[in-house]
Formats: C-alpha cells, structure tokens, sequence
C-alpha cells in the first residue's frame, strides 16, 4: 500500500511538494491528546491508512472530540467502527456523516474513488452473516477498493456460489465470512488462485460456542492460501484484503 511518507517523497521530487511543506508535514506531533485520547497523527504515515475509531465503549461526546482531532489534521474520510445507534443520533446533530445501520458504521466524509489493483470480493454462507459482511466490505471500501458482495453462497447450496465462478475466478483477494461450521472458507480456497480472508462469525446454534466452531474449522482448512481472523471481526478482513490489493502498486 502507498504511504503518505512515499507520497510525500514523490511530491518533493516532481515539485508539487517544497521540502519545507513535507518537513512539516513529518515534523507535526506524533499524537494529539485530548485526555481520554490519544489521536495518532502518524498513522498515515507509518502504515498508509489513518486511525479508525473503535466507537463500543465510547461516549457520543468522545467520538465527536476524536473526530474535530482528527479533521483539524486531514480532509481524509474517518471510519467508525461498532457505533451504537444511540449515538449515531447524538453524533449526527453536530457532525454531518453517514450511519449504516446493519454493520454498526460510521463514515464522515466522501468515499474516496477505487485505486486498488483488482476487486475484492466478499461473500457470506448466510444471510446472518451480512452485518459482519458489510463491516467488511465498507471498510475496504474507505480504504478504495472495488468490492463484489456475494451474499448467502454457503455450502448448504453449493450452486448458488458456483453461479458466480466468473467473480471467484476474477477476485484479488476474497473474504469468506460464515458461522456454524465455517466450511465456506475452504470451498472458496479450493476453488480460487488468490488470497483468501475467512472471517467466523457467532452465527449458529449452540454447539457452535459462538462462532468458536466455524474458526477452529478454518483454521483447520485445507485449503492452502486461506487466513482467518478473528471472530465477528469484519473490519479487520476488509483492512487486510485492502493492503493485498494495493500490494503491487508500492
């Protein structure tokens, strides 16, 4: 993934950029206080993409505070993660942005146009799934990816993902999200030439342990090129599947 350090470089050397513009840019504080936070400034910089907030535990204040931080230091879109619906609502009468529902997501700002090599596809065992499905997709989505939803392609049926080969097949990285026995990741790896992300979910009934079953069964998978993360964890699926995509264009 391009950084903007590299950015950065680049500019001072194709002169839309003056040294003292990007010594500054370098120079300006690591990280912003704000007492019940610190807002890392330098994220960006470090790994290419900006600090997410993680919006379960705070308050509505909180986040509004995190992000004024956040926008007095870039016009980049900000990313909230598992943000309640009570206070989305506070949240949306000082700052506009938009709530989506399902996953639990907040973005501020426009979402940037797809720069990635390929098309992440994300695609689900069940319709359960689709809130940690969204989290997913969304998130790759800020981060400037084309993304494919497949929704509801699990092994129950197994036609309905064969009627969808072509988008398999053309995919740069896949994120296979199931719950009960998570057998969806290991269709998927034997099936496709690029790197696949499984994603468990909490989704089944009670021998499932909460979404414990399906992540032994895909780490269990032997299917090669699949990695798993952790539980219900939608967002860090979309972050990876991301940096694969715009892998090649370092």
């Amino acid at each position: 993934m391009n950084t903007e350090i590299r950015r950065l470089l680049e500019g001072v050397r194709d002169g839309s950029v003056t040294v003292d513009e990007a010594l500054l840019a370098i120079k300006q504080e690591p990280y912003t206080e704000l007492g019940y936070a610190k807002i890392d400034n330098h994220r960006k910089i470090r790994q290419g993409a900006a600090e997410v907030v993680y919006g379960a535990g705070k308050t509505a204040e909180q986040i509004i505070g995190i992000i004024r931080a956040v926008q007095e230091r870039s016009s980049d879109p900000i990313l909230i993660t598992r943000l309640s619906e009570e206070n989305a609502a506070v949240i949306a009468k000082d700052i506009s942005f938009r709530y989506e529902k399902l996953p639990k997501i907040g973005i501020v700002g426009p979402m940037p146009e797809p720069d990635g090599i390929g098309r992440i596809v994300v695609a689900t065992g069940g319709t359960s799934d689709i809130p940690v499905a969204e989290e997913a997709a969304l998130t790759a989505e800020i981060y400037g990816n084309n993304v494919c939803r497949l929704y509801d392609v699990g092994v129950a049926g197994l036609h309905r993902l064969l009627n969808h080969t072509e988008e398999i097949m053309s995919a740069s990285v896949i994120i296979a999200i199931a719950g009960m026995e998570g057998a969806l990741a290991s269709v998927i790896g034997g099936l496709a030439d690029c790197p696949v992300i499984a994603v468990p979910t909490s989704v089944g009934y009670g021998a499932s342990f909460g979404g414990v079953s399906a992540l032994l069964s895909m780490l269990n998978s032997c299917a090669s090129g699949v990695s798993v993360v952790n539980i219900d964890n939608g967002f860090g699926a979309g972050y990876l599947a991301s940096m694969i995509n715009h892998e090649v264009k370092k």
